[in-house]
């Protein structure tokens, strides 16, 4: 659900210095100058923050001396505002109409429309900066999620995390299976009692009490595999449809065979399982390969990846689970400044290939992957071309997803229920349902049945 990479990205990253911004040059005025349609600035000159966190602002910390080699006239703060920091102080600064608030905002998608929808103008339009003529650059799906109205465009894509199925390939060697022909979960659920068996390893691991708020992230996985989320289009709760049924059903057989691990306690619980080899699949995004060679590089050669098996035979198995942006504050007065840089961070494919080869971070860039780095083999993963794999993802037809303001509560929803059946045996479908009324009677929303 987006949750799990940048609580990892914020790891270690400490609230900055810099809090008091409204009164620095490079900050954002009052919200008044763009809202009575103030100039935008100048595009080649100004001096603009940027807020991000650890990973991320390093990184364009680092093309800031080469952005300077192309626009002088444009001086660049960069500030590591911490996560899950940063999303406090955005709000704070949208709410107080945009006093206080960096130029150039970081922002993932679970978050977006909420800031969009609770404070209008919060962020500025891109459009009339030019962002539409980037509108086929990224991966399918994206550019409805940062334009829903094929008009106004709040953000540009900068990443985006195809779901993965990474393995250890030595465990399914051992059991004498063969990871890459599990065309469909079913025959994953029927591969894991055989790995359970032979090995001892569980399949998988659930944060199963929740303890974390991206417990869910597995779930809400196989419902975009279905092309399915916890919102339609139009804003209405899809928390009980059949496909969030047929994903919750498929979670309660995993447990019931005794194939998912408790991984209670969130981050620390899962890298403490893949240390441990006590589990076989993480079915996690893009970025997770970085995290394995960087926590167990005595592993290496010992794993593989795919993209994950599909729901239902002949189904998807390209699903862009997560994705972050950079936008624009609407009370900058240096909007058109804050664009060239984003511009040339998010659009120029040499920015975005320096960045991936530094963190890792999957662009949303379609171009950037004509690079080599893409398709070179990894000793750690066996020889196998990564970049490929996920680039084939990204290529595959997908469709937008619509967080809308309400998705923390319909996660705080999907995670309870998921737990009631984890621990309780309770009725995937039953759980849903309930829990899609009570979003209704939290929002107002309607529940698309």
């Amino acid at each position: 659900m987006g949750l799990g990479r940048r609580r990892l990205l914020g790891m270690g990253g400490a609230l900055t210095a810099g809090l008091g911004l409204a009164g620095t040059a490079g900050c954002s005025g009052s919200g008044a100058d763009a809202a009575a349609g103030g100039a935008a600035g100048e595009k080649d000159r100004g001096r603009i923050t940027v807020w991000s966190w650890q990973g991320p602002a390093a990184e364009l910390k680092a093309l800031v001396p080469e952005f300077n080699k192309v626009y002088p006239g444009i001086g660049v703060t960069v500030e590591d505002i911490g996560n899950p920091a940063i999303w406090d102080k955005i709000t704070t600064g949208l709410a107080a109409g945009g006093q206080g608030l960096a130029d150039v905002l970081h922002i993932g998608v679970d978050y977006l429309p909420g800031y969009v929808e609770k404070f209008p103008g919060g962020l500025a339009d891109l459009a009339p900066l030019g962002a539409g003529a980037h509108r086929d650059a990224f991966a399918p799906g994206l550019w409805q999620t940062v334009s829903p109205d094929g008009k106004r465009v709040n953000a540009l894509p900068w990443e985006a995390n195809s779901a993965g199925f990474h393995y250890r390939a030595d465990l399914f060697e051992r059991a004498g299976l063969d990871a890459e022909a599990l065309q469909t979960w079913d025959d994953t659920v029927e591969a894991g009692k055989q790995l359970k068996a032979r090995t001892g390893a569980f399949l998988l691991g659930i944060d199963k009490p929740a303890s974390q708020a991206d417990a869910a992230n597995f779930f809400q996985m196989l419902l975009q595999l279905q092309g399915a989320f916890c919102f339609d289009l139009d804003g209405r709760i899809t928390l009980d449809s059949p496909e969030a049924v047929k994903a919750l059903t498929l979670i309660k057989t995993l447990n019931d065979a005794g194939l998912v691990s408790d991984l209670a306690g969130g981050w620390n619980a899962l890298m403490g399982s893949l240390k441990q080899g006590t589990t076989a699949v993480y079915p996690w995004p893009t970025w997770f390969g970085g995290i394995i060679e960087e926590q167990v590089p005595d592993q290496a050669g010992k794993w593989k990846v795919r993209l994950p098996p599909a729901v239902r035979r002949g189904g998807s198995s390209a699903a862009t689970v997560n994705s972050t942006h950079l936008a624009v504050a609407g009370s900058s007065r240096h909007r058109a400044a804050a664009w060239t840089f984003i511009e040339f961070v998010l659009t120029r494919p040499a920015s975005q290939v320096r960045i991936y080869r530094s963190k890792g971070i999957a662009p949303a860039l379609m171009a950037a992957y004509e690079d080599t780095v893409f398709h070179e083999p990894s000793a750690f993963f066996g020889g196998q071309r990564k970049g490929e794999i996920f680039l084939a993802a990204l290529k595959a037809p997908q469709p937008a997803f619509h967080y809308t303001a309400d998705y923390a509560r319909a996660l705080k929803l999907v995670t309870d229920a998921q737990s009631k059946v984890l621990l309780k045996g309770a009725d995937p479908a039953r759980a849903l349902r309930e829990a899609a009324d009570q979003l209704a009677r939290q929002t107002g929303r309607k529940v698309a049945r």
